[in-house]
């Protein structure tokens, strides 16, 4: 894939893109894989039950990702003159909102469990002819499965800002705190093993509040992007540096009196709105071409850029 919209991705970017692509269906395989392990030792444990429908959600991320690739490809056509960009926000916001939902749900429920205080039930099985404590291999399967997330975690983590993908960048972000689940569900079946019956709920609340945490955080990202929030970084810890650079690119050029910028995230790549107070009051057609050749150079993210003439700067603009 060496290209969104109409803009080409450079060679960095298109590198990226491959290896993105390559680990969520690594990803994807290797989360399968853990579900089905987990489902055969699954027992009366609340927190293993969470911790297993945490796994199941957690797949949400890397299909969204997926999915919004096979979109945001096509170039605009007169029916989306902007693009499928936000093809990508879309599933950010369907991802979180899941999470968001199915997490109070199970909050929910293990609150119920505690307040009705019914002791979880872990049998035994029967392995070589030894009884062996269903428990023990409840810790095994989770201590295994947490191995995984903090490979392609740390991975992912690398790509999304190179890609300036938010939805990879909170995948990998809920990849690297997977290790919090595998611990609380550990020590909610290692308490029903030494008669503490209320630990097992309590680490299923846990990890509940934790999948509605992510749920909200990709969902309030998701929301304040689709209504043109000023444009972000990956993480949303910052405004994106690039409208300031083309503030000061604007401020260089000779016959730019003042300057200011609109500039939102569209998914992967921004649209500019450049407004210039002209010396004299007027500017020619080439100059203003001219800006735009430039700021378009600013960054591969740039996808659309308007240089828009103006005798007074619009107020909500960035100065």
């Amino acid at each position: 894939m060496k290209t969104i919209g109409r803009t080409d991705l450079p060679p960095e970017q298109q590198q990226a893109l491959r290896s993105a692509i390559r680990w969520e269906w690594f990803t994807i395989a290797y989360t399968i894989v853990t579900i089905v392990l987990i489902a055969l030792v699954l027992g009366g444990s609340q927190a293993m039950r969470t911790a297993w429908i945490e796994d199941i959600l957690s797949l949400l991320p890397q299909i969204s990702f997926l999915v919004a690739l096979l979109f945001i490809r096509h170039r605009p056509t007169g029916a989306f003159p902007y693009g499928l960009h936000r093809a990508m926000g879309i599933g950010h916001l369907v991802a979180g909102v899941a999470l968001l939902a199915v997490g109070g749900s199970l909050a929910f429920e293990a609150i119920s469990l505690l307040l009705r205080a019914e002791h979880p039930a872990i049998g035994t099985v029967h392995v070589f002819g030894q009884t062996v404590w269903l428990g023990w291999f409840m810790v095994a399967v989770m201590a295994v499965t947490a191995i995984g997330p903090f490979f392609y975690g740390h991975a992912k983590s690398k790509l999304a800002p190179k890609l300036h993908n938010k939805v990879l960048y909170a995948d990998a972000d809920m990849a690297k705190a997977d290790w919090t689940t595998t611990l609380a569900s550990i020590v909610g079946v290692l308490g029903v093993g030494v008669g503490w019956w209320w630990l097992d709920g309590v680490a299923a609340l846990f990890i509940s509040l934790g999948i509605m945490w992510d749920g909200w955080r990709n969902s309030r990202g998701a929301v304040l992007d689709l209504i043109d929030q000023r444009a972000r970084t990956h993480d949303d810890k910052s405004v994106h540096p690039l409208a300031g650079e083309v503030l000061d690119l604007l401020a260089a050029l000779p016959w730019v009196e003042d300057a200011s910028v609109r500039m939102r995230d569209m998914g992967q790549v921004f649209h500019i709105e450049a407004f210039v107070v002209p010396r004299r009051g007027k500017v020619s057609v080439e100059r203003l071409e001219d800006a735009h050749e430039r700021i378009v150079r600013l960054d591969w993210k740039v996808q659309d850029v308007q240089v828009i003439p103006v005798r007074e700067l619009p107020d909500e603009a960035e100065i």
